[in-house]
């Protein structure tokens, strides 16, 4: 049977971290690849074990500074040399030793601005809602002493009434089924 219209996923809570990152070791390795763990405290082992390592954040701060260097240069080379060229003391009108100092606070400026709107922007934050909090139990008990393990219905495995019975099969405290 496949997912409702307007349903999210299945979502079990386990007890403590461990049985969270045994349910999700082996749901990676029987091919579930759209699951999410939920835990009141960083669990480095959940994360590894559902594979998580995209990060793109430095990548956008290496690209925000290297804007931030060519812009304050093209600035400061146009201003000296094409816009406002003054000659004092018959030295080059494009001397980039002088240009460096700017166009380093720019870089860091823009890397920073970079860093904060590309780590806002990929956790998709401001969001003041998700679904998985229309799930009683997640509501009472996430940022407490619950973990969870959320298989969502876009994985092309994802069959309501198989994926409840696979969640069963890891004893969880219960499975719930989580709407839009």
């Amino acid at each position: 049977m496949p997912a409702r219209e307007g349903t999210y996923g299945l979502i079990a809570e386990f007890d403590n971290p461990s049985d969270l990152v045994r349910a999700a070791k082996q749901a990676r390795h029987d091919g579930w690849r759209r699951m999410d763990c939920y835990t009141p405290y960083p669990v480095e082992e959940a994360a590894e074990a559902i594979n998580f390592h995209r990060n793109k954040v430095p990548l956008i701060t290496l690209i925000g500074a290297l804007m931030g260097l060519a812009a304050m240069f093209s600035l400061e080379t146009w201003i000296n040399v094409l816009a406002y060229p003054l000659n004092i003391g018959g030295r080059p009108l494009y001397s980039w030793p002088a240009f460096i100092v700017p166009a380093y606070e720019w870089t860091i400026l823009w890397a920073g601005l970079s860093a904060c709107f590309g780590m806002l922007a990929l956790n998709g934050l401001p969001s003041l809602y998700h679904p998985l909090f229309n799930a009683p139990n997640f509501r009472d008990g996430a940022t407490t002493d619950k973990f969870f393990l959320c298989l969502e219905a876009l994985d092309p495995k994802f069959d309501l009434e198989s994926a409840k019975a696979y969640l069963q099969t890891f004893q969880p405290l219960s499975v719930v089924e989580v709407e839009y």
